[in-house]
């Protein structure tokens, strides 16, 4: 039987990137909590989004093992972003347009 040695081998997390990706997650809550209640102004809902999309993003990557699936896996997860900014985009130019 041949091998194919041009393959290479797929990384798995480990228990301690788990930990570290868990901490990060804690944090973001602590500062979601405390930015809820400091005034920012205009900027309020841009660091709240800003968080929230950071612990999005690191629950998809490593909790949803997105980061260490194959190509296929990846280009569905965009596809389904990128659906999901075309109906906000509809939805809004909806609302922006009534009088």
């Amino acid at each position: 039987m041949s091998e194919n040695t041009n393959e290479k081998p797929h990384a798995h997390p480990t228990p301690g990137l788990y930990l570290i990706i868990l901490s990060i997650l804690v944090i973001g809550t602590v500062l979601t909590f405390f930015a809820s209640t400091w005034d920012m102004g205009v900027f309020n809902p841009i660091v709240a989004l800003t968080i929230a999309c950071t612990k999005a993003t690191l629950v998809i990557l490593f909790f949803m093992h997105v980061r260490y699936s194959s190509k296929l896996t990846i280009v569905t997860i965009c596809a389904g972003f990128f659906w999901l900014l075309i109906l906000i985009t509809l939805s809004l130019t909806d609302y922006l347009t009534r009088i």
